[in-house]
């Protein structure tokens, strides 16, 4: 399998590393190039993945993320794992530029001032996070129901969050779909080419052994 690990990892280790991968941002950047230069698939299938998976790192969809991207590609016909992996895109260092811009882009659209702060948005998800627990308490117990929290945040930070997030990464998304496509292609000749003059070498090689052979008789 191409994700499989030799030992799981812990809850709290993968936890840790949606902070910080282990080795660091740049190591874990290289990895997912490599593995996408590498996925066995063809160049355009791989770059819609891409795509796919850029553009849904552009929306509020945390946690869905995986699901939607994978959906999205489903949809293009593209590669699914290279959208997992494109939504790599959104990541500690990108994110707050991708909250501020879709909250800016969003909110220009709807007509409204600006709302974009990333700890506006967090507060947001974590009141909702915290009304529908609640609200699930109150299932079981007397006190009564309240989505105040809720119906606040999908009318003043969902809302133009996504439509922001769906402009800029339509936009995004495009932009990487032309960047990759061409680097993929590059590499995928230029493996091609070492291949060739790898087994061009062992022909040779082997044309070599049997000449030798021959003339030792």
């Amino acid at each position: 399998m191409v994700f499989k690990r030799r030992s799981p990892r812990s809850f709290l280790h993968w936890l840790k590393n949606l902070a910080y991968p282990d080795g660091g941002w740049q190591r874990a950047g290289s990895y997912v190039w490599h593995r996408l230069r590498r996925l066995p698939d063809s160049p355009e299938r791989i770059a819609k993945g891409i795509a796919a998976g850029v553009f849904v790192s552009f929306t509020p969809l945390f946690g869905l993320h995986f699901l939607a991207a994978a959906s999205l590609a489903w949809v293009l016909r593209g590669n699914i794992l290279a959208a997992l992996l494109g939504t790599f895109f959104g990541n500690p260092f990108t994110f707050p530029l991708i909250v501020v811009s879709a909250m800016e882009t969003g909110s220009l659209i709807l007509g409204r001032g600006h709302m974009a702060t990333p700890r506006r948005v967090m507060r947001g998800f974590k009141n909702v996070w915290t009304e529908i627990g609640d609200n699930l308490t109150a299932l079981v117990t007397p006190t009564g129901f309240n989505w105040d929290q809720t119906r606040d945040f999908l009318a003043d930070v969902f809302l133009p969050y996504m439509l922001g997030g769906m402009v800029l990464g339509s936009v995004v998304g495009v932009a990487a779909y032309f960047v990759s496509l061409p680097i993929i292609r590059a590499y995928r000749a230029r493996r091609a080419r070492k291949l060739q003059q790898r087994f061009e070498r062992a022909r040779q090689k082997a044309e070599k052994t049997a000449t030798d052979g021959r003339r030792r008789k």
